[in-house]
């Protein structure tokens, strides 16, 4: 299908690796110019450079902190007036509730709810004048499921769900809209970090406690990146533009819900 945005300018942040390197591919591979960013300078260049040699479009590397004014100035130093605007942040680190102090929690809130907002407080409204823009959360499954020691980015992530919800409604006349995906279990470095923590609490094997996780999502198995990946590219297409404010769930069916 041909998604309609080629020529298109994009902002996917920490796309270096994981999720938001499967969203900046599926979107090069469809003819957008990608910004993409993150933390590590080498790892960040040798994935534009790939990016690059796989797609034919212009990738500009942008190694910044998101999370951090500073870092959001050097992506919009870089694209200004993106067409798309993709937010993603390396979530808290897997840990008990009673183990966060006040500082954690701060740190979490502004890295899964408050810089995002920042970010489209920063690029919306010339999107409206331009009478197109799309914006993708990539937020969690425990938006809408409790995950075991993730409680800190649940409530980070939920609490943009509902901010953004609002916001969706008041710039979907101006062809913008603003989407949430929620991933599940995922084949990333985030995931396997939470595998080895828990199972190290659980006392199991990594390997033993991998599977038994696994056999709670109804497909059978955990989801490859470049399945979000393109369905965020579909969220930040022509095609797309009667889907806003909504929450597209990648889970394998693990959240087991009528509605």
């Amino acid at each position: 299908m041909d998604l309609g945005i080629a020529g298109r300018r994009a902002i996917v942040c920490a796309s270096s690796r994981g999720l938001g390197k499967a969203c900046a591919r599926a979107l090069a591979r469809a003819g957008v110019a990608v910004v993409v960013n993150g933390l590590d300078q080498a790892r960040l260049e040798a994935s534009a450079e790939e990016l690059r040699r796989e797609s034919g479009s212009e990738i500009k590397a942008v190694a910044a902190d998101v999370t951090t004014r500073d870092g959001q100035a050097k992506l919009l130093e870089a694209l200004p007036d993106p067409d798309i605007l993709v937010t993603n942040a390396g979530g808290p680190p897997f840990r008990d509730f009673r183990e966060l102090d006040r500082s954690a929690i701060l740190t979490g809130v502004t890295w899964n709810m408050v810089a995002p907002i920042e970010l489209i407080q920063a690029t919306i409204d010339k999107m409206i004048e331009r009478r197109f823009g799309r914006i993708v959360n990539i937020t969690s499954i425990s938006v809408r499921m409790p995950v075991q020691g993730l409680d800190l980015s649940s409530g980070a992530r939920a609490g943009l769900t509902a901010f953004v919800a609002g916001v969706a409604r008041s710039v979907a006349h101006a062809g913008v809209t603003i989407n949430n995906v929620l991933p599940g279990f995922f084949d990333t470095d985030r995931y396997w970090a939470g595998i080895d923590a828990t199972a190290r609490v659980q006392g199991k094997p990594r390997e033993q406690f991998a599977k038994e996780r696994e056999n709670l999502v109804p497909a059978r198995r955990i989801g490859d990146p470049q399945e979000l990946g393109d369905a965020c590219a579909f969220l930040c297409s022509a095609r797309a533009g009667y889907i806003t404010g909504q929450n597209l769930l990648l889970d394998g069916g693990l959240f087991n819900s009528a509605f």
